[in-house]
C-alpha cells in the first residue's frame, strides 16, 4: 500500500508539473514584446504488449513534447489499443523525455510516461499506467526514426509487459507572446499550437446489421456522440486536424474515439457556402461496442454555411468502420465552427489572443454500476482560448487513475469566465458539457454536464495555481456528485483573429 501510494504521488507530480517545466525555459529568449520560440517534437510509436494469458495487444502512442530545458522535453500524450481484442483502451497523461546525441546522427532518448485510463475490460485496476522507455533514434534531418524498448505497467492491475517497438519523431515548434501584448506585427510563422479553427460536433451513428456489442448482442439503437475537432490549413483548400468524441446516448456510455484527419474544401457561393470532404483514421472503442483491436476510420462529405464572419454551421454525412469491419455504420454530423486564425496568412491587424494550458487532478464520489459509491480521482487536461478579455472557450479531457475505475474517461467542451485580478487573486466559473463512461461508473448513456467555479492564485511569470469546486451530473445514470479540482495553469498569447 505504501508503495502504491508513493507511485500515485509521483504520478501527480509528473502530471501537474510537466506543463510547468515545458514552458519554464523557452528555447530562444527574447524581449517581452517579441515572440518566443518553443522547440517541440511530435512523437508517434507502436509496440506489441503482452496481457495475462499471453494475450497480445498492439498499443500506439502520440505525444507532443516541448523543450523545457536543453535536451529535456515534456508534454501531454495519449496511448490506445489498435490491434488485438481490446479496442477502446485509452490512456491520457504526460511524458518527460531526455534526448542526447551519441554519435553522428545516432541519438538516445530516455523517458517516463504517466497516465490514467483503461477500457475494453482490460485488467488495469485503478487505471494508473507507467511507461518508462529508452529509444535509439537516427536523425534524418528534421525527423527521427528508430527502435524503442519500454515497460508498460498498471501498478494496481495485472498488466506488466516489456517489449520492443517502433518510434517516429518530428522536430517542430511554435511561438508564444505576452498575453497582454495587444496587436501583432504580422509574422509569417504561426503562434500557439497553430490550429486555425475549432468545432463542436454532434454525431449520430446508424449501425449496420452486422454491428455487435462485445457481449455478442446486435447493436439495434442509434448512437449519439458529442465531441470536438481542431484543424489547421496547409493552404486555402487543404487541411489536417485531430478529433475526439464520446457516446452521449444509445446505451453505450464509455465509447470514445480519437482520430487524425485530412480534408479539402472550396467555397462555391462567395464566402457563404463551402463544400468539402475529409477522411480520418485513429482509435475507437469502449462502452461494450465490439471494435476488435481498436483501429477505426471514417470518410465523409459536408456542406458549411457561414453564419457570421468566422462562424459556420456544417452538415456532414459518411461511413465509419473498424479495420476488420467488427463495427460499421453510416453517420450524420452537425458542427458549429469558430475560426481561430487566418489559415496561415498573418496580418498586421491580428491581435494577441490569450490562451491557457492547464493540468491537474480532480476527485469526487462516483456511483458505480454495482450499486456502490466510491471516491474517484481523475487526471485533468484543459486548453482555454479567450474570445474576449474575460470569456473563453474550453476543451477538456479527464481520465481515472485511482479509485477502482480504470477505463473511465470524459471529454468536455464549453465556455468560461475569468474575472480581473486583485492582489494576485482572481475568480472564475465555467460550464462544460460532454460525454463519458467506462470503468464501472454508472454514467448512463454517457451525456453529462459539469459546471464549476475556481479561485486562481498568481505564481508569477504567467503561472497560477487554481482550486476549483463544482458538480458533475449525467443525464440518465446515477452519477451525481460535488467535485473538487487542483490544477496548475500557464497563460500565454498567440496570434489570432481579433
Amino acid at each position: 500500500m505504501r508503495f502504491r501510494s508513493s507511485l500515485r504521488r509521483y504520478a501527480l507530480a509528473v502530471l501537474v508539473g510537466a506543463p510547468a517545466l515545458a514552458s519554464a525555459q523557452p528555447a530562444t529568449p527574447v524581449a517581452n514584446d517579441e515572440p518566443t520560440l518553443h522547440r517541440a517534437q511530435l512523437r508517434i510509436g507502436y509496440e506489441n504488449t503482452t496481457l495475462p494469458g499471453r494475450e497480445r495487444m498492439g498499443l500506439t502512442g502520440t505525444s507532443y513534447l516541448i523543450q523545457g530545458l536543453p535536451g529535456l522535453y515534456v508534454g501531454p500524450g495519449v496511448y490506445g489499443a489498435v490491434t488485438g481484442q481490446r479496442g477502446g483502451l485509452f490512456v491520457v497523461g504526460a511524458e518527460a523525455a531526455w534526448r542526447q546525441r551519441l554519435w553522428r546522427s545516432l541519438g538516445l532518448e530516455a523517458g517516463l510516461y504517466v497516465g490514467g485510463g483503461g477500457g475494453a475490460a482490460a485488467p488495469v485496476g485503478g487505471g494508473l499506467m507507467l511507461r518508462p522507455h529508452a529509444d535509439l533514434l537516427w536523425d534524418f534531418g528534421g525527423w527521427q526514426a528508430g527502435l524503442s524498448y519500454s515497460r508498460v505497467r498498471f501498478p494496481s492491475g495485472d498488466i506488466d509487459s516489456s517489449q520492443w517497438g517502433l518510434v517516429w519523431s518530428l522536430d517542430t515548434g511554435f511561438d508564444t507572446l505576452r498575453p497582454d501584448a495587444g496587436m501583432t506585427n504580422g509574422r509569417s510563422r504561426r503562434s500557439g499550437m497553430g490550429f486555425d479553427r475549432v468545432m463542436g460536433v454532434s454525431t449520430a451513428y446508424l449501425p449496420s446489421d452486422g454491428a455487435r456489442l462485445r457481449s455478442g448482442a446486435k447493436m439495434s439503437r442509434r448512437v449519439g456522440l458529442v465531441g470536438a475537432r481542431f484543424e489547421t490549413f496547409v493552404n486555402p483548400a487543404l487541411y489536417w486536424g485531430i478529433e475526439t468524441a464520446g457516446a452521449a446516448s444509445g446505451g453505450v456510455g464509455g465509447y470514445a474515439e480519437l482520430l487524425g484527419s485530412i480534408g479539402a474544401e472550396t467555397a462555391v457561393w462567395g464566402n457563404t457556402l463551402t463544400i468539402g470532404a475529409r477522411a480520418a483514421l485513429g482509435m475507437g472503442g469502449g462502452g461494450d461496442v465490439a471494435t476488435g483491436g481498436g483501429a477505426l476510420g471514417k470518410a465523409g462529405a459536408y456542406a458549411a454555411m457561414e453564419l457570421a464572419p468566422g462562424v459556420a454551421l456544417a452538415l456532414e454525412g459518411g461511413l465509419v468502420r473498424t479495420r476488420r469491419a467488427d463495427f460499421q455504420a453510416r453517420y450524420a454530423a452537425l458542427s458549429l465552427s469558430l475560426d481561430l486564425d487566418h489559415r496561415g496568412r498573418p496580418s498586421a491587424r491580428d491581435s494577441v489572443v490569450r490562451t491557457e494550458w492547464i493540468g491537474g487532478i480532480e476527485q469526487y464520489e462516483a456511483a458505480r454500476r454495482d450499486g456502490s459509491e466510491r471516491s474517484l480521482r481523475n487526471v485533468v487536461l484543459k486548453v482555454n482560448r479567450y474570445v474576449s478579455e474575460s470569456v473563453y472557450i474550453t476543451g477538456q479531457a479527464r481520465s481515472a487513475y485511482d479509485g477502482g475505475a480504470g477505463g473511465y474517461t470524459v471529454g468536455l467542451i464549453g465556455a468560461g469566465w475569468h474575472g480581473p485580478r486583485w492582489r494576485g487573486v482572481s475568480t472564475g466559473a465555467e460550464f462544460v458539457i460532454g460525454a463519458g463512461g467506462g470503468g464501472g461508473v454508472d454514467s448512463g448513456g454517457g451525456a453529462l454536464i459539469e459546471p464549476n467555479a475556481f479561485v486562481a492564485f498568481d505564481l508569477g511569470s504567467d503561472w497560477s495555481a487554481r482550486l476549483g469546486a463544482g458538480y458533475i451530473r449525467v443525464s440518465d445514470g446515477r452519477l451525481s456528485s460535488p467535485t473538487w479540482e487542483l490544477s496548475l495553469a500557464y497563460s500565454f498569447g498567440v496570434q489570432g483573429r481579433p
